[in-house]
């Protein structure tokens, strides 16, 4: 009897946690499993706007799967996925294919541009390193270029972010930091330079508690961060980006726009046949789609609806970790013969968002409120234990950040 072929797709945050727990719950003659991932490397997504603002070395975001994968038990296929064959349990991909008896699929998001004219084409989005990096040059272009032209062009130094979620918030609190350096290097006065963020919402940070709020925009308005709240983006174009806010329309001169204002799942999985909205599969509490015993899916791509809220659980990190567990743990059961899965439930346990390399702001524990250093350290303990689950020690020491008092 041969052993069954697990297939993982994608070595973010769900794949590479489902591949590091199955290498440790299965021997090699339980099952062949096969990690299939674009780069070599697994990167934080969470420390992108890091890299794109230029706090954080890109280097110190990547990981590569060979430190935290045995490949004695672990088949690692450096390869593209091109489209999921589910009724025929195959997958292709650019140099090949596989076949499976269990799919994991944990293949990430994509921007949503909600149909915003010129975005896609002229906006740049923080979703992988080559992305982050890109962006990081490009600012820094602009400003070497500022003082090299005889007529100044104010729309190098306006820097827009679309959105004031999560990733918006802590991009422009990096941007805060990242800016007066950039200033002394090139030459250029800081009162020249505008970062705007712009949120169509009625406020900053939607569904976090209103005194956080408070908190994290004085402090970013302190720095020199220009918020515009209630603000529809309509157009992006080269050197400008329009938006309307009281029924009035506005443009901003900039030919630097991050969008950070909306991600669905990765377009593969819906294009698989699988019921899907916005990209995102819903799954039942065993983590598989509607019909599909041998299909687990993880991270960005799955869609849990919160029974509480009646929404969908936000497609965080932290649950993506918590989804490649328990899948790890469900798969080796179904190989050692028990068809007992356990449901999936979310642990959630807080959320803190960095304000900039020295000061953030969160919830843990369901009530307790953090503000200033104490955010900040718990978001630097929050980001090494992920480091611990993935690697141990060594990859702590190695990555980790372990300057609290920065």
């Amino acid at each position: 009897m041969k052993n069954p072929n697990i297939v993982i797709l994608g070595a973010g945050y769900g794949g590479i946690m489902t591949a590091v727990k199955l290498q440790k719950s299965l021997g090699a003659n339980d099952a062949n499993v096969t990690l299939v991932n674009k780069h070599s490397y697994h990167y934080q997504t969470t420390w992108l706007h890091e890299n794109a603002a230029g706090t954080l070395h890109h280097d110190r975001t990547r990981i590569q799967i060979n430190d935290v994968v045995n490949t004695s038990k672990i088949n690692f296929v450096q390869d593209t996925v091109t489209e999921i064959k589910p009724q025929e349990k195959r997958v292709l991909l650019e140099n090949g294919e596989l076949s499976y008896d269990y799919l994991v699929i944990g293949l990430g998001f994509e921007a949503a541009t909600f149909g915003i004219s010129g975005l896609k084409e002229n906006a740049f989005t923080i979703g992988s390193i080559n992305s982050a990096r890109l962006i990081r040059q490009h600012i820094e272009y602009n400003f070497a270029k500022y003082n090299n032209e005889a007529d100044k062009k104010q729309e190098r130094l306006n820097i827009v972010v679309g959105g004031a979620g999560f990733t918006g918030i802590e991009f422009v609190g990096e941007l805060a930091n990242r800016i007066p350096e950039l200033c002394k290097e090139y030459d250029v006065p800081r009162e020249q330079v505008r970062i705007i963020n712009v949120e169509a919402a009625p406020t900053a940070l939607p569904g976090f508690d209103p005194e956080l709020v408070e908190y994290a925009m004085n402090s970013l308005e302190a720095r020199g961060v220009e918020f515009k709240i209630g603000a529809m983006i309509k157009e992006v174009t080269e050197n400008k980006l329009v938006f309307e806010k009281d029924e009035q329309r506005e443009e901003i001169e900039t030919n630097t726009v991050v969008w950070a204002a909306g991600v669905r799942g990765n377009s593969l999985v819906e294009e698989a046949g699988f019921e899907a909205n916005r990209g995102r599969i819903p799954v039942g509490d065993d983590l598989r789609p509607k019909g599909f015993e041998d299909v687990f899916i993880v991270g960005d791509c799955a869609l849990i609806m919160n029974e509480e809220t009646e929404r969908p659980y936000p497609p965080t990190a932290q649950i993506a970790i918590q989804e490649a567990e328990h899948t790890a743990a469900n798969l080796t059961r179904l190989i050692k013969g028990d068809s007992h899965l356990e449901p999936f439930e979310p642990d959630l346990k807080g959320t803190v968002a960095s304000l900039g390399h020295n000061d953030a702001i969160g919830v843990i524990f369901d009530d307790k409120k953090l503000f200033g250093w104490s955010a900040t350290a718990m978001k630097k303990i929050i980001d090494n234990r992920y480091l611990l689950k993935l690697g141990g020690i060594p990859l702590v020491l190695k990555k980790g950040k372990l300057n609290f008092f920065q």
